[in-house]
């Protein structure tokens, strides 16, 4: 009988730092919205996030030159990871409170279990399903309050799908990386080159788009991008990657579970975010399910 092996005090250690990193991110796009547009803000995170990784790559003399197919590999995690992910989110983040995004966002160590048995031949059992039915009901009581006693938001609803479709593409994005991860790509020089193609990206979609290359200079943007291209990219991504290559896809976005406890606890300080008895137990469920769906498993 073969027992996934036990995390280690370094493995908790990245959990802890990402969790910290991104919980507190949430409320950070929330300061990113309004006057910049979306796609704009989101380049000039990953464009800043992206030379520094390049730069620490190269002071640690890791390998900077690939392969064509390399660069290929490199852009399409960028694109998935860095551009399409937060492009969605910073959408939703103009209607949802960002806790309610980070709590959309945690279903990811859902749907990673899912493409990890589809695209990695990784065994399910029956605990993924529970934990995916609690997960999906803790979902809709935590967005019952936003639709109770009115016509549903069209914007909400909207804002949600973004949500989801972006989930998507971030578990798409760990699945690629966990095969990138094999053939030992230095984390710092991958992640650079992604970021930048990211950032290469956006700003082709805010050209098209027409949108103008600014920047609000006020405290809250400044710090805001400041805080989520240097901890929340740099720092975090560099640990979040890592440990995906130390214990696989699923376990690690178990931090995907915990950051909504950080995001949400900020989120009622900062944007007044109502909480209800049927709101707390829909969260209580979603952090369950994802327990439940990341518990370690015995296989023979």
């Amino acid at each position: 009988m073969l027992i996934r092996s036990k995390l280690t005090a370094f493995d908790f250690a990245l959990y802890a730092v990402v969790v910290l990193a991104w919980g507190l991110a949430w409320i950070g796009i929330h300061f990113q919205v309004g006057v910049v547009a979306p796609a704009v803000s989101i380049f000039w995170r990953f464009l800043l996030a992206g030379l520094v990784m390049l730069a620490i790559a190269a002071f640690r003399g890791d390998r900077l030159r690939y392969s064509l197919a390399d660069h290929a590999a490199f852009a399409l995690l960028g694109l998935l990871l860095f551009s399409i992910n937060f492009l969605l989110f910073y959408h939703a983040a103009e209607t949802l409170p960002s806790g309610l995004l980070s709590i959309v966002f945690s279903l990811a160590s859902f749907i990673n279990v899912w493409l990890g048995a589809l695209f990695l031949n990784m065994p399910v059992d029956r605990r993924v399903v529970a934990g995916g039915l609690l997960g999906t009901a803790g979902m809709a009581a935590l967005f019952y309050p936003q639709f109770a006693g009115s016509p549903v938001p069209h914007g909400a609803l909207i804002a949600l799908c973004l949500c989801v479709l972006g989930t998507f593409a971030f578990c798409f994005a760990n699945i690629l990386s966990a095969r990138l991860s094999v053939r030992k790509y230095p984390v710092f020089a991958s992640s650079g080159y992604g970021m930048l193609y990211g950032s290469a990206s956006l700003a082709l979609y805010a050209l098209l788009r027409g949108y103008e290359f600014t920047v609000e200079w006020t405290l809250p943007y400044l710090g805001g991008l400041i805080y989520l291209a240097l901890i929340a990219s740099v720092l975090a991504f560099t640990c979040y990657l890592t440990l995906l290559g130390r214990i696989g896809a699923d376990r690690a976005a178990y931090v995907t579970v915990l950051g909504p406890i950080v995001a949400l606890a900020v989120s009622t300080w900062v944007e007044n975010f109502q909480w209800t008895a049927i709101a707390a137990a829909g969260l209580a469920a979603v952090i369950a399910g994802n327990v439940l769906v990341l518990k370690p498993r015995k296989t023979r």
